[in-house]
């Protein structure tokens, strides 16, 4: 962006969790607009840069700007031209990657067709974030917002005779709810009715699809329990390849949605439609309207996350005890960030836990702040581990159910993965609403082209689809590197890969860490059988795929991959490390791995 454009951005020295610059630029001295209007754009995968941003409007609020909070690719590019002042807050996700919501809007910015000076009139400010892996940005992002300010208030001042809106004053709700009365027609609305969708199901249209299978494929002793669920797509219009995930949209389980309407004192059953505080402000997507209390709170309020130091602020304003609401005080606080960490993120403590810990703060909570003070349920992302050509009108996922200790009594469990694995498809008709996105991996439009697949744990699923889709197009050369514990324990999906060895179609290499004294993974196996693997790299021009736990794994993988560049093709350790670099490039070494 070039030419007039007014840039406020931030230079401090920041650790890797948060970065940001501040400069002042000769553009500056430029008149003011008139119009004192801020939009503030988010690209977000995990909640992390709309925290931060929804913080930046609430401020904007309080210093008298008109302020509409939206993400990336929500907003009308073509329009952007027209915005007095932009705040653009983003976070990465999975390795340095633009999170979902704002793809198109940075394949906008890089489009060659897209003239140099398009944005030049535009004012606008920076704020990047790194992923939910980094717990504490604050102490980066309150000296950004602060010199923040100081520019925008020089560049738009006050109006006259108003001052900026002192932080004990609550700003009012984004919506109030309006009861209806208990008599009323109560309309068959419901986000699981299994109606066909008009267009290809998405996240606000997303296809409920019926639950055919859910099988537990690790032994009962293990520690892990893991399932291999089926879904029926038919008549949805879903269409995949292998390398697509399948995002699916949870729900708070019973017993916390009963808990939370007992704590806050809500009926469950009590009907309302929403409305918006400010003119002009959309309503969420996909809650029904009119909508019930039970159905807000099963599938919409995101109780079980760990809550932001927002929530805490927000809660502190609510709060008639004083003892709550000086604790809740300073945990919203710069100086209580510690604290906060060590209370609510460290041993995971959900928002539903939090609320109890805060009993005379909690039931003076007004419904009508319910969806400013908890976030929406985000859905989650799934490999599929099916082709459609071996499974039509199918979809299949592995899935690890989430359970791990802290300091708390009670064991954590990831809200997606332990509501999977209660549904039952013996007990009736039972839906999950789901869509489809394309994934990152892209397996070679050549079915001859070979592949080598290395996949530990649930990193097979999207190797699954692969071989399956490949199996049914004729190709043998599928290679796969696959680890886990025990061969009698975890050895998922083990029937069939000895089936597909047996017909030819499938060379397998497996490393089982716990079944000998000495652990083996995955890439001990890649060393050992390094001289097929430059074979099928060097002579057949294989693709290499690598999918899983992004920890320790896959830079062990990459490593063993340059022992094997240089063992077999004789190439120094700076070209084998510069050949890997190639092969990513040129997109002949894929991977996907995740927290």
């Amino acid at each position: 962006m070039s030419g007039e454009s007014r840039r406020l951005t931030l230079n401090d020295d920041v650790s890797g969790s948060c970065r940001a610059m501040v400069t002042s630029e000769p553009a500056w001295g430029q008149p003011m607009m008139a119009e004192r209007g801020l939009l503030v754009l988010f690209g977000s995968q995990t909640g992390t840069a709309q925290d931060a941003a929804e913080r930046v409007g609430r401020e904007a609020q309080r210093r008298r700007l008109r302020c509409r909070v939206e993400a990336l690719d929500s907003c009308d590019l073509a329009n952007l031209i027209h915005e007095p002042l932009v705040v653009f807050v983003c976070a990465t996700t999975g390795q340095g990657d633009p999170p979902d919501n704002m793809k198109m809007f940075w394949r906008f910015l890089f489009r060659k067709s897209l003239p140099a000076n398009s944005l030049c009139q535009l004012d606008y400010a920076v704020l990047g974030l790194g992923d939910s892996s980094y717990p504490k940005p604050d102490a980066v992002v309150d000296p950004w917002l602060m010199a923040l300010w100081d520019k925008i208030l020089a560049l738009y001042p006050l109006p006259p005779g108003l001052a900026i809106i002192s932080p004990d004053v609550r700003l009012p709700p984004k919506y109030t709810m309006h009861y209806l009365p208990e008599d009323s027609p109560h309309p068959e609305s419901d986000l699981l009715q299994p109606a066909a969708p008009q267009a290809a199901p998405c996240e606000l249209q997303p296809f409920a699809a019926r639950v055919v299978f859910n099988q537990r494929v690790t032994a009962p002793s293990h520690f892990q329990d893991v399932r291999l669920l089926e879904f029926d797509i038919a008549g949805s219009g879903i269409t995949f390849s292998a390398g697509d995930v399948v995002m699916i949209q949870p729900q708070n389980c019973l017993e916390d949605v009963q808990q939370f309407c007992q704590l806050l004192r809500l009926e469950p059953h009590r009907r309302f439609v929403l409305k918006p505080t400010e003119p002009g402000t959309s309503l969420p997507p996909l809650l029904p309207q009119p909508c019930t209390i039970q159905y807000l709170v099963t599938h919409y309020l995101d109780i079980s996350c760990v809550p932001r130091r927002s929530f805490f602020e927000l809660l502190a304003s609510f709060s008639t005890n004083e003892l709550e609401r000086e604790k809740l005080q300073e945990f919203s606080s710069a100086q209580g960030q510690e604290d906060l960490y060590s209370y609510c993120n460290r041993p995971r403590r959900t928002t539903l836990e939090v609320l109890w810990d805060f009993p005379h703060t909690t039931c003076a909570i007004p419904a009508d702040y319910l969806l400013d003070l908890i976030p929406r349920i985000r859905p989650r992302a799934f490999s599929i581990a099916s082709s459609l050509l071996a499974h039509p009108e199918r979809i299949q996922i592995l899935v690890a159910v989430v359970r791990y200790k802290t300091r708390l009594n009670k064991s954590r469990r990831g809200l997606c993965s332990t509501w999977l694995a209660s549904l039952n498809p013996e007990q009736g008709d039972i839906r999950v609403p789901l869509w489809v996105k394309k994934g990152g991996m892209k397996f070679p439009a050549d079915p001859a082209t070979p592949v080598i697949m290395i996949g530990p744990g649930t990193g097979v699923a999207p190797f699954r689809a692969a071989i399956q889709e490949r199996v049914a197009l004729g190709c043998r050369g599928n290679c796969l590197f696959f680890g886990c514990r025990y061969q009698s324990k975890d050895f998922y999906c083990q029937t069939e890969w000895e089936e597909l060895v047996a017909k030819g179609f499938l060379t397998l290499f497996t490393a089982f860490s716990r079944d000998q004294e000495e652990k083996v993974y995955v890439q001990h196996r890649i060393r050992e059988n390094g001289k097929l693997v430059w074979e099928l790299l060097s002579s057949d021009n294989a693709h290499i795929y690598l999918a899983g736990n992004a920890k320790e794994m896959p830079a062990a993988v990459a490593e063993a991959l340059q022992s094997v560049l240089q063992l077999e093709g004789g190439l120094s350790p700076s070209e084998a490390e510069e050949h890997l670099r190639a092969l990513e490039r040129s997109r002949r070494f894929q991977s996907e791995t995740w927290s």
